[in-house]
């Protein structure tokens, strides 16, 4: 199956995706969606989001 290009995402869900990432709970497949979707080349050191 040809992966999608992606058109929009819920906000609520790419918020916890991006908690769960930063705290290391996501599965393998997320981390690798998550890291596409925001244009990440390796895990960061630093938060994802600013006021953090």
């Amino acid at each position: 199956m040809a992966s999608r290009p992606i058109s929009w995402v819920n906000t609520p869900v790419l918020v916890e995706a991006i908690d769960r990432y930063e705290r290391g709970l996501l599965p393998r497949s997320m981390q690798l969606w998550l890291q596409q979707l925001l244009e990440i080349e390796k895990p960061l050191s630093r938060s994802l989001r600013p006021h953090c």
